[in-house]
């Protein structure tokens, strides 16, 4: 039988989702328990590859076996053996051809800029010391639902087929002390949410006028756009599939 798991984790320990040869990761972690409880080596296949010292209010994956187990006493179970930044919220069957990965529908994620400087929430959210011009970087991220290739959002020498993905919202709101942006797509490139708010920061600092982003887009070059934000503030938050997927729909 395949089921796949809901859970969410604080990045920073760990060099990202993916297993690693030398560094510790998300997806071994969770392996490893799944292996001991299962009583058997189970592999995981997540939706996607957060990076090092991101985090993930909602991250699924799947995993295939034959061991009877209830679905709520393996959560109680991973939840006691797992350490405290990885929390397991759901396991529930579904269909043999469901795939983590490749069904999700779309992807979410939350970057959080603070504006005030917290010393409790240094570690969680990104301070720019300087006053931003929001309208500015909302202009600028309406911008980005014009375009499909983000190539120059896209971390160099990577491996992919295409660089186009479909973003349905990018947004810019203030909550609190925070000024949070979210962004939805079909699927992301590597590195490309950290690159896209690097460059709206740029263009909300004034050293790029809001139209300048036509023109970084249509250069599919990496250099053209802006730094790279830090991890630390980057959440993946949602990740959607269809219903069809669960078992006895």
């Amino acid at each position: 039988m395949k089921y796949f798991l809901q859970l969410s984790y604080n990045g920073a320990a760990y060099h990202g989702w993916q297993n690693q040869p030398n560094a510790i990761t998300v997806q071994e972690v969770i392996e490893k328990a799944l292996t001991i409880l299962l009583k058997e080596e189970t592999a995981i296949v997540g939706a996607g590859r957060t990076d090092a010292g991101v985090h993930a209010s909602q991250m699924f994956a799947h995993f295939s076996t034959e061991v009877v187990f209830l679905e709520t006493e393996l959560v109680y179970k991973l939840n006691a053996l797992l350490p405290n930044d990885i929390a397991m919220q759901h396991v529930f069957k579904v269909i043999e051809d469901a795939h983590a990965r490749f069904h999700a529908q779309s992807r979410e994620y939350l970057y959080r800029v603070a504006l005030k400087k917290d010393v409790f929430n240094m570690d969680l959210s990104y301070y720019v010391r300087p006053q931003l011009d929001i309208d500015k970087m909302q202009k600028a991220a309406q911008i980005l639902l014009q375009y499909t290739d983000f190539q120059c959002f896209s971390k160099t020498n990577t491996d992919v087929k295409t660089y186009n993905c479909d973003i349905m919202h990018a947004d810019w709101k203030i909550v609190d002390q925070e000024l949070q942006f979210t962004i939805k797509a079909d699927r992301f490139l590597r590195n490309m949410v950290r690159a896209i708010v690097g460059t709206l920061i740029r263009i909300g600092l004034g050293k790029i006028e809001v139209e300048t982003m036509h023109e970084i887009i249509k250069s599919k070059n990496r250099s053209e756009a802006g730094y790279s934000v830090p991890a630390h503030a980057l959440y993946l938050t949602e990740v959607a599939y269809p219903e069809s997927i669960k078992y006895g729909k």
